[in-house]
């Protein structure tokens, strides 16, 4: 059977936690942490927590678009993380931890830039968010993928993770 695919790329911190969310989701076909946003090509992981090589975690999200929409996908998006703190989530810090929307056309940036003034509201602070034009996205090694479900009693994930999934429930798509 046929369906209709589009990527989104975002940033929000850790890859596990938006990873953990985002497979959650109807409508997602596949997602994929990785790297992206910076200049060094085929980064590892150990490279981009230098903050050298200027890529941001990221994960690469496969969804159907007549099941969620870029909309939505960016509505739990601004609701997971906190996208008023620059370079850090909680006690993750560091450029690799930037809050990061790495859009794939210009329907995308537009559907972004409306979204995030959007969701302004909602901070008392401003968004810090970035807003950049995917160039290169580098899968991360295979002990990050879907770690969550790998590793359900790593402490990062009780203590990180879990409240995530715990607050996607509150929100309404």
């Amino acid at each position: 059977m046929e369906f209709n695919k589009e990527f989104a790329t975002l940033g929000g911190g850790c890859f596990w936690c938006l990873d953990a969310i985002y497979r959650r989701i109807n409508g997602v076909m596949n997602v994929v942490c990785g790297y992206a946003g910076g200049k060094t090509k085929n980064p590892t992981y150990k490279q981009v927590c230098t903050g050298e090589t200027g890529h941001a975690e990221v994960v690469q999200i496969e969804f159907n678009p007549n099941l969620i929409s870029f909309k939505d996908i960016l509505k739990i998006f601004w609701k997971i993380h906190d996208p008023t703190t620059l370079n850090r989530q909680g006690a993750d810090v560091g450029t690799q931890y930037r809050s990061i929307i790495l859009y794939h056309d210009e329907r995308q940036k537009e559907i972004a830039l409306q979204s995030k003034q959007e969701h302004q509201k909602y901070f008392s602070s401003p968004i810090v968010t970035e807003i950049v034009p995917i160039k290169e996205f580098y899968p991360a090694e295979d002990y990050h993928q879907d770690f969550y479900r790998k590793n359900p009693y790593y402490p990062y994930c009780v203590y990180v993770i879990e409240p995530k999934i715990i607050k996607l429930k509150e929100i309404q798509i």
